[in-house]
């Protein structure tokens, strides 16, 4: 071993590797480790050239300090304790390690057996020890300076009421972008011809699938493919590798540092409960051999691992050092790398108290509620988990929102006209109060969606009545059974004209009932383009033309649309109300801001409402205070949503001096708007219609 370097005491925190300008602190924490060394590599990464023991101990955390030793060094760490797997304990001195903390991490590893910490060829195989160096197949660690010049850089901020998210992935929306130099990193997704297509279709935020390092499965790579999606995280400090163009983490600071200048928020999709390490069968690359008691929840026989998750571990949010790892996670990616917020993976997960169910006290939630950073944030839940009592939809504290699968599911079973859906739309236009309002939880907490990345494309859900998951190789066993999708005739791809422009019809109807509800609208990247992943509705493993937005192939006409939309949303605040809407008086101001309707212009009765045949949904939305909100013009909305047949329809009264106008009509997408209305008008079969009031000329 090189005997140029040095270790003194150095101090417990920071934890990771610090750069303080003149060397570099190290600490981790371990609590059942007997002793913790960190590894040097050479500048190449290939020759472990010293092996250093952290020399301090305070309580849990190791540390040490080395002089001299600058960003780019390479590293990484082995720990010594028991391998008594059926007492929780998996210490193995001769696996290389993953710091946790480690900003930075040169690549992936590389499946080998060696990266085990059993015998992989053995009977009860992870009761066994294996003495093989797993180095040869590890990344290194990298220390970085994380200084950045931000300039001017200034968070946008945007208001939750205002906002648009753009659900996307970093390599799948640039791959195949003629214009995109850097194609496939964060660089690409920043480029000039990125944001100016942000910025004409009109979204407020970027949400970034996995952005932080993570493996790739060995199943996966046996099969020649790949983890694309990125939920097996391995690194929640580090970027991931590939999306790096030069190898620097300074390439996601200038990204969102351009998005931020073009006024587009950068949100992050995390994943805290679980990692890449798998069950008891899994490899040891960090948080297993650095202290697997700790950071994982175990089974009452803690041989075995605790599996809400469906992964095959949990992470251990109980514990107080991992939850620090995580609350230190959060607070690094907001306050260094400027992100503007957070999707949380199975968020039900990181609310399970003990051998218990969802608590929303439990200690996670109330760590982010009192933190003075993270609270300045958005922070959107996935509310569920594949646990006991996992679905909690609407059970979260402020100021959490939270994905809502019921509008989703709702949309598409009423477009498709399935019968007594029309109460369930009545609800989700209004943003699903049923499930929100309460706690003094604002309409905005309804993140709706029709699409997300685990799930068909809109242009999938309009062209397959099942999935079509060959490509992954699992027997077509994975992906959702249930889509409540509809082919309108043929299975696929087609040149049936009628066909094409009944699916069209559909997107248009489906993507105009997103953007006029109540709530936070999110898009998936590409639906706007009619974008199709040929039918598979799990492409979680397929980095290849089954996932990537394929450009070349753009519907200009429903983008178009979709920016018009998302323009006419903006135009009426109307529409994005902080406040629920209700059908009776507010106590605010003692009026009526919310009104269901016949076709012939009386209320809707309760009779009318258990009709299961209902298809067609005439709803009146009016300003709190019944005053103009905007150019001293509106102050009412009426949406039709006719799932049926044509049907004449009768406008409310208006006014004295103020009228009508149709702005919207999804059957005739280049028609212009502001067409004069009577009292009744005819509205289309299948479509959505919109109209206005206005001053009289």
């Amino acid at each position: 071993m090189s005997p140029t370097f040095t270790m003194s005491a150095g101090r417990p925190a920071p934890l990771g590797a610090t750069f303080d300008g003149d060397g570099v602190n190290f600490a981790v924490f371990s609590e059942h480790a007997r002793r913790m060394v960190v590894c040097l590599f050479s500048d190449d990464g290939k020759d472990e050239i010293a092996r250093l023991d952290l020399p301090e101990r305070d309580g849990d955390v190791w540390h040490g300090y080395i002089s001299g030793l600058r960003p780019g060094q390479k590293y990484g760490l082995r720990a010594h304790g028991p391998y008594r797997p059926d007492e929780g304990h998996r210490f193995n001195p001769h696996k290389l390690l993953i710091d946790p903390y480690a900003k930075r991490l040169t690549g992936h590893p590389v499946w080998n057996d060696a990266l085990m910490g059993y015998r992989a060829d053995s009977s009860r195989a992870d009761l066994t020890f294996d003495t093989r160096d797993s180095a040869p197949f590890m990344p290194r660690c990298v220390v970085e300076d994380p200084a950045f010049s931000w300039g001017e850089d200034i968070a946008p901020r945007t208001p939750a009421k205002d906002t648009i998210v753009y659900e996307a992935h970093v390599k799948g929306l640039t791959w195949t972008h003629p214009g995109v130099d850097a194609p496939g990193t964060f660089l690409g997704l920043a480029s000039d011809a990125m944001l100016e297509h942000y910025t004409k279709l009109g979204i407020t935020a970027v949400e970034l699938l996995p952005a932080q390092a993570f493996l790739n499965d060995r199943f996966l790579v046996d099969r020649g493919l790949t983890n694309y999606w990125g939920y097996q995280t391995l690194g929640f400090f580090a970027p991931e590798p590939r999306y790096l163009d030069r190898g620097r983490i300074a390439e996601f600071q200038q990204m969102v540092a351009r998005l931020h200048t073009a006024g587009i928020e950068v949100l992050m999709d995390v994943v805290y409960n679980h990692t890449g390490e798998g069950n008891e069968m899994g490899p040891t690359l960090a948080f297993r051999g650095l202290d697997n008691a700790s950071y994982y929840r175990l089974m009452p026989d803690p041989r075995y691992y605790v599996n809400d998750t469906g992964t095959g571990n949990t992470v251990n949010v109980d514990h107080p050092m991992v939850l620090r790892m995580i609350m230190d996670s959060l607070r690094y990616w907001v306050e260094v790398m400027h992100v503007d917020g957070f999707r949380f993976d199975l968020c039900s997960t990181l609310g399970r108290v003990g051998e218990g169910g969802f608590d929303r006290g439990a200690a996670f939630f109330d760590a982010i509620r009192q933190d003075p950073v993270l609270t300045q944030v958005k922070l959107i839940a996935e509310p569920w988990d594949i646990g006991p009592g996992g679905y909690q939809l609407g059970a979260f504290p402020p100021p959490f929102m939270e994905w809502n699968d019921r509008f989703r599911d709702t949309v598409r079973r009423f477009w498709r006209n399935d019968p007594g859906t029309a109460p369930g739309l009545a609800d989700r236009l209004t943003g699903s109060a049923t499930q929100f309002d309460h706690s003094g939880r604002p309409a905005t907490a309804s993140v709706n969606l029709l699409t997300a990345h685990d799930g068909f494309t809109l242009q999938d859900v309009v062209s397959y009545d099942r999935k079509h998951n060959e490509a992954n190789g699992e027997d077509g066993m994975d992906g959702h059974g249930e889509n409540f999708s509809h082919n309108l005739g043929v299975e696929g791809p087609t040149d049936d004209v009628s066909i094409l422009r009944a699916r069209a019809q559909r997107k248009r109807n489906m993507m105009a009932t997103l953007l006029l509800s109540q709530g936070t609208p999110m898009i998936l990247a590409g639906d706007e383009l009619g974008n199709t992943q040929k039918g598979n509705n799990n492409a979680y493993c397929q980095d290849n033309e089954i996932s990537w937005i394929d450009w070349s192939q753009a519907d200009d006409a429903f983008l178009d649309f979709t920016r018009r939309m998302i323009a006419f949303r903006k135009a009426h605040p109307i529409l994005r109300q902080k406040l629920f809407l209700h059908s009776r008086e507010r106590a605010i101001d003692g009026l009526e801001d919310l009104f269901w309707r016949r076709t012939d212009g009386q209320p809707m009765s309760s009779s009318d409402w258990e009709d299961p045949a209902l298809s067609c949904l005439c709803v009146e939305l009016r300003t709190a205070s019944g005053t103009p909100l905007y150019g001293a013009t509106e102050t009412a909305i009426f949406a039709v949503f006719n799932a049926g047949e044509a049907e004449r329809i009768t406008l409310p009264e208006v006014p004295e001096g103020m009228r009508w106008v149709w702005e919207v009509d999804t059957t005739r997408p280049d028609a212009l708007p502001g067409a004069c209305c009577g009292a009744t008008v005819q509205m289309p079969a299948d479509a959505v219609a919109v109209f206005v009031t206005e001053v009289q000329p």
